[in-house]
């Protein structure tokens, strides 16, 4: 009888190894929702009783990149990081010792939502064990739809939500086959059970995008509960919309954590104020809309509130004319509208050299060899610019 205890100790059950099946589930789920993209998990760790401090304010690096909007084109978010260099054709990390930003709005207007969230999971840990790093922020669609906003949903993006959901309760149940293993909460507790108006086609994938996205969700918790909502990097502000002289004194990194702790299920269903409405740091416009309409005294109000900014750069806003910067270089607008859900325009990502040099990397073969008189008549130091009659101007531009 001992015997049979030592050789049941000894053998790999569910009883004895319970971290390591969990583990081996939620594997296999993200192999199949992604299509065979490999995420190992870390065993499970306990959670601190209080969530540890979340930074904002980051030292300049040699090499920053900054990637606007991706919305679901997971075809033209590869083509953004390899333009950079920072990863080779198997979506591998590349990129050494460089720091990204993707300045958020992942979800909606495409498809491919999720496997975005998994790829730039996967470049975070392949560049943090390279002496690299790789940021993501909130994007207005990233509060949107953890508050059910589901207006600029695609079918494909429901399609994706739907599969997911049907691949996470399948692990969920092989879990709960395993003694030793905690009772997985049902992934749509609380979810309804049908959407008046709306096509029954529809059901299963809005329920499982609910269920992935509300605050404490699977997806929310896992990925979106990482992104930081300002991030100060040597000189450079960035958020998506744009930073207000009140949004700098009620604190960057308290927004950071009260936008993580929402997202993490402990407060409340509602966003906070500084994401909901025109001036919020999600969805203000005042320094990427039409040049013309651009508040450049009140952008030096907010970046005079934090020490050594020089420069914020945003996302948010379609720049038709592709990445430009108005306010003598103090605002840098990168949204070029890339994915194929709004604009499908070519891929450009800013480059950012120390806190001298910043250029455009672009895969437009119109700017090959454009204006390089203007470049070399008007080269001064930090921007080199293409040099329009009037209007914003363009950053340099390398193909």
């Amino acid at each position: 009888m001992k015997n049979q205890e030592n050789k049941n100790k000894n053998s790999i059950t569910c009883e004895n190894l319970p971290s390591f099946l969990s583990s081996f589930v939620d594997t296999f789920v993200d192999f199949t929702v992604t299509d065979g993209l490999f995420l190992p998990n870390t065993l499970p760790q306990n959670a601190p009783e209080t969530p540890p401090p979340m930074a904002a304010h980051y030292p300049s690096p040699d090499r920053l990149i900054a990637i606007g909007d991706l919305h679901g084109d997971l075809e033209k978010s590869r083509q953004a990081f390899r333009l950079a260099g920072l990863i080779d054709g198997s979506d591998r990390w590349t990129g050494g010792s460089t720091t990204v930003v993707q300045v958020g709005d992942v979800l909606d207007r495409g498809g491919e939502e999720i496997k975005i969230l998994y790829l730039l999971e996967k470049l975070k840990r392949e560049a943090e064990k390279n002496g690299g790093k790789v940021f993501t922020l909130h994007g207005n669609h990233e509060i949107m739809n953890v508050e059910f906003d589901f207006r600029f949903v695609t079918e494909k993006g429901l399609k994706e939500f739907e599969n997911w959901g049907f691949w996470y309760g399948a692990g969920n149940k092989m879990k709960s086959l395993c003694v030793g293993l905690d009772k997985p909460r049902d992934l749509f507790d609380g979810m309804p059970l049908f959407f008046k108006g709306v096509d029954a086609k529809y059901w299963n994938g809005i329920r499982s995008r609910m269920a992935a996205l509300r605050p404490s969700g699977p997806i929310a918790e896992r990925f979106l509960s990482k992104n930081v909502t300002i991030l100060v990097v040597g000189e450079s502000v960035f958020v998506h919309g744009g930073l207000l002289k009140e949004h700098v004194e009620y604190g960057l990194e308290r927004i950071n954590e009260e936008v993580r702790d929402w997202i993490n299920g402990l407060s409340g269903s509602r966003a906070p104020w500084y994401c909901k409405g025109r001036d919020a740091v999600v969805w203000l416009r005042k320094f990427s809309d039409d040049y013309k309409k651009c508040d450049c005294s009140l952008l030096e109000h907010a970046l005079a509130t934090i020490p050594g900014a020089k420069r914020m750069i945003m996302g948010h806003t379609i720049q038709d004319l592709g990445i430009n910067d108005v306010c003598d270089g103090r605002a840098i607008r990168i949204d070029v509208g890339m994915s194929k859900g709004c604009g499908d325009g070519l891929p450009e990502v800013l480059e950012i050299f120390g806190n001298k040099e910043l250029r455009v990397l672009t895969s437009n073969p119109l700017y090959q060899n454009k204006n390089k008189d203007y470049l070399d008549a008007y080269r001064k130091e930090g921007l080199v610019f293409l040099k329009p009659e009037q209007g914003p101007r363009q950053v340099e531009v390398k193909t």
